[in-house]
This record gives C-alpha cells, sequence and structure tokens, in this order.
C-alpha cells in the first residue's frame, strides 16, 4: 500500500495560477500510473492529468490541454500538478492517485489522497 497527501489547494481568481503536489509514503514506480483526478460537486470524479510508469508518457483531459503540466520528482516520490489560466469549471476537489490494478491511463485509481480543495472564483 502507499499513502498520498495532497497540498496546495486554495482559492483563486479566473486567470491565476497554483501548484498542487503529491506526497507518496513510497516509490510509486511499480504502480502502473499516478496523477491526478477532480470531483466538482454534483459530478463525476475525472481524470485531469496522468503519468505512465510503463514509458513515462503524459494524459491530459481535453479540457486542461496546454493550460496544466503534470511533473513527478522519484527521488521525494512526488507528484506535482501546476495549472495555469484556471477558469471557474476549474473548480472542484483534486485528489492524487496511483492505478494498480491497470485501469488504464487516467481511467481510475487504487489508493488515493484526502484531496485538495480549488476554488476559482472573482
Amino acid at each position: 500500500q502507499v499513502q498520498l497527501v495532497e497540498s496546495g489547494g486554495g482559492l483563486v481568481q479566473p486567470g491565476g495560477s497554483l501548484r498542487l503536489s503529491c506526497v507518496a509514503s513510497r516509490s510509486t514506480l511499480d504502480y502502473y500510473t499516478i496523477g491526478w483526478f477532480r470531483q466538482a460537486p454534483g459530478e463525476a470524479r475525472e481524470g485531469v492529468a496522468c503519468i505512465s510508469n510503463k514509458d513515462g508518457s503524459t494524459y491530459y483531459a481535453d479540457s486542461v490541454k496546454g493550460r496544466f503540466t503534470i511533473s513527478r520528482d522519484n527521488a521525494k516520490n512526488t507528484v506535482d500538478l501546476q495549472m495555469n489560466s484556471l477558469k471557474p469549471e476549474d473548480t472542484a476537489v483534486y485528489y492524487c492517485s496511483v492505478d494498480e490494478e491497470g485501469w488504464g491511463t487516467c481511467l481510475w485509481g487504487d489508493y488515493w489522497g484526502q484531496g485538495t480543495q480549488v476554488t476559482v472564483s472573482s
């Protein structure tokens, strides 16, 4: 098992930036993928940005392409999400997750952090 802890959420104005960070209790290189999901009120949880451990490829949801960037530091067991040009529709709880079962990149996860709230509002 692995424990995941997110940080960096908050309130930001439209057009602003935030950087989320996720720290894992151990190396996540033996999982299929690691990444970020989000869930807005009344909506299903969706994959936002993920990294495949198989080949290092990245996946981004269409709604965040060109605005969000996922990165990782294997030495520190961290994965970050840089979010720029934020929009009100980015408002959600953001979760860090790893895929142990092989659900598919950014389709689902098996271990989750507690989540961090991101609110984009003027």
